[in-house]
């Protein structure tokens, strides 16, 4: 009787231990196992900055991952337990408010989930992080509360001790039906979950400025490569006495609450688009003499403490390889493309130019532009001098000149008068559709024609060749599809034609300065657009080599002969140029013996004592994905179950055995 009961048991524990195991195979690795229980989430983060005086940003408030259920803002009064909470971008700057204010809710925030897309309705009047005047500490006049921005929250200034994710189209609807479940399924044991690995080694390391991150080496600088190119090249190896500079600038790099979702494309990217067109027309002109040396700047770091306009402004006072050929005292006037894409209203494509108070000279350039705007007729372009109540002129790269220089002469070409025009400033939402090819074009137009008047002497100056300097509109179309979308992205052939970019989807955040800063740095550590600019700059501003058939690098040798296009055949082409790379990082740092180090500051030196010497935290790997877990007091129901089954089992197995030696004795 025993053997026969034996052979039962072994029988049925064989058919489940089958049962199971052909469940399991139907998992080919721990991958496919992972993939059922995880759903990874495609989304954008908010990360750590750091600058002297402390952190902004977001980051796990700890040294581990962070889990907690997915609820939704708008359903939510109170918070009982820690939550990851689903937010639409128009309540996103309230739920911070009411995070910065209720200390108790602030505690049970685990994480922000931001719902993609662009709010509608006529309540939302736009989604603007940034302050009301951005960088104002860097102004050359005293009215620092003006509002450039009034869509302005400051909500990327702050810091945050918990992750915020800004998510794809596809994970917000993975999103909304995890709250949705989770609402629904109140009194069930299970529920779904958001796990957030966002954690930054500032906050495992305790070091919570630029300072003290940088000595312990938990952070890099903020920074790039700021690019310069001069239409003709410079010819530094004559005795001939240098020409005045025109000085044609604009910037490259945007600003966002999520790191890696910064287009830029009105603000600053639409008057990129402009030089670079303008570049391209400038460069078909043949034959082209000028009694002025037009030189093109393209700065990066921008928008955080105008890295890249007074880093070029302190190597030039150096006299560095880097700015080698240039002079401050030649520049005669600046002429800044700002924000140009939204400038098309009613079908006319308006444009306000904001001026230094040196008249003289930024009297002349206005005449430029005047003369510009009578020559293209037929295109609806018209121009206006800024406001006069206007405190000064807007945040721009042109502020670093005047702070330098007072007397600096220099206008702001701007698609806005007293206020942005763009309701998205420094925001993910600064998108391709956020602007007007056409408005490009025309500004480009304006630049190009303006340049050409400057550059050249007024006798040579007709309508003839005014007229024969055309913008690309084609040209323009292609850069952007380029510069601001996925599709084709960096991946276009332009791009392609000049380097082979690392990721197809641009994005314009400054990123981080890696090794050694160097006017001929290896190209690893330039980013995908800055290497871009630099091939094109050089290629459109450049005459051809003595030997034409001459490739790279091996017979690319002599004066001001450069190599373009080396990435995408390894071999590229000689060409004679005056395009250069500027390192774009902070006045107060200084690199050596392989480290950052902070440098004291300057009491002569008030663009100096201002900055604020921004950082970027190391992490290891940021993850965002969900699954379904089991609440704890179902866990205990299941583990005193299971007990109280083997208690039974148990007991009910001494019985029947007693029960089984019972009737073999009778027998």
């Amino acid at each position: 009787m025993d053997t026969r009961l034996l052979f039962l048991i072994s029988c049925f524990i064989a058919r489940l231990s089958f049962s199971l195991s052909g469940e399991l195979n139907s998992f080919e690795s721990v991958p496919d196992l992972e993939k059922s229980m995880y759903t990874i989430v495609d989304g954008y983060p908010c990360v750590r900055l750091l600058n002297l005086s402390g952190e902004i940003g977001c980051s796990n408030p700890g040294h581990g991952k962070v889990a907690a259920p997915v609820v939704k803002f708008k359903n939510v009064n109170q918070l009982v337990e820690p939550s990851a909470i689903l937010v639409s971008l128009d309540e996103l700057d309230s739920l911070l408010a009411r995070v910065s204010k209720d200390t108790n809710f602030a505690s049970l925030v685990a994480g922000i989930l931001v719902e993609s897309g662009t709010p509608g309705g006529n309540n939302f009047k736009g989604f603007s992080p940034e302050l009301k005047f951005p960088e104002a500490e860097f102004a050359p006049y005293q009215n620092k509360n003006f509002e450039w921005n009034p869509s302005g929250s400051g909500i990327m200034w702050k810091a945050y001790n918990f992750p915020v994710f800004l998510l794809s189209e596809n994970s917000t609807l993975a999103l909304l039906e995890a709250a949705t479940k989770n609402e629904k399924s109140k009194k069930s044991y299970t529920s779904d979950v958001a796990e957030f690995g966002l954690v930054m080694q500032t906050t495992k390391s305790g070091t919570h400025d630029s300072e003290s991150c940088l000595r312990e080496e938990t952070c890099l600088p903020l920074g790039g490569y700021s690019v310069w190119s001069a239409l003709p090249p410079i010819n530094t190896s004559t005795s001939q006495k240098s020409k005045p500079i025109i000085l044609a600038v604009t910037s490259m790099d945007s600003a966002s609450f999520f790191r890696d979702k910064s287009l830029g494309a009105d603000s600053p990217i639409s008057g990129l688009i402009a030089l670079l067109a303008a570049v391209d027309a400038l460069s078909h002109l043949n034959g082209l003499h000028l009694s002025k040396q037009l030189v093109f700047v393209v700065f990066t770091g921008e928008a955080w403490g105008f890295l890249g306009s007074r880093r070029f402004l302190l190597e030039l006072d150096q006299h560095s390889d880097a700015v080698s050929g240039l002079d401050f005292t030649l520049i005669e006037t600046v002429l800044e493309i700002g924000s140009v894409g939204k400038s098309f209203d009613q079908g006319v494509k308006k444009f306000f130019v904001h001026t230094t108070e040196a008249a003289s000279i930024s009297n002349q350039t206005l005449d430029a532009l005047k003369r510009a705007q009578d020559s293209l007729k037929t295109e609806n372009v018209k121009i206006s001098v800024a406001s006069k109540s206007n405190p000064g002129i807007p945040p721009s790269s042109l502020m670093m000149f005047l702070r330098k220089n007072p007397d600096s002469s220099g206008i702001v070409l701007e698609d806005f008068d007293t206020a942005f025009t763009n309701k998205f400033y420094h925001s993910h939402l600064d998108n391709l559709s956020n602007i007007n090819a056409s408005a490009i074009a025309a500004a480009s137009s304006l630049v190009a024609r303006s340049l050409y008047i400057l550059a050249s002497e007024k006798n040579e100056i007709n309508d003839s060749v005014l007229t024969a300097i055309s913008v690309n509109s084609s040209f323009i179309d292609e850069l952007l599809g380029c510069l601001l979308d996925c599709e084709p992205g960096l991946s276009c052939d332009l791009v392609n034609q000049y380097i082979s970019p690392s990721a197809a989807c641009p994005s314009h955040y400054v990123g981080v300065i890696q090794g050694e800063p160097s006017s001929s740095p290896y190209p690893g550590y330039v980013g995908d657009v800055s290497r871009f600019l630099w091939n094109f700059l050089a290629d459109k501003t450049s005459v051809p080599t003595e030997n034409r058939s001459a490739t790279c690098p091996k017979h690319c040798s002599g004066t001001g002969e450069l190599c373009i296009r080396g990435e995408t055949d390894g071999k590229g082409v000689c060409v004679i140029s005056s395009t250069r790379y500027v390192p774009a990082y902070s006045t107060r740092l200084k690199f050596e013996s392989d480290m950052w180090k902070l440098l004291p500051t300057n009491s002569s030196d008030i663009m100096g004592a201002a900055d604020p010497v921004w950082t970027e935290s190391n992490w290891d790997t940021i993850t965002l994905r969900v699954y379904s877990v089991q609440h704890a007091s179902y866990d205990r129901l299941i583990l005193l179950l299971g007990i109280s089954v083997t208690v039974a089992a148990y007991i009910a197995i001494v019985i029947t055995r007693s029960v089984i030696r019972k009737a073999l004795k009778r027998d």
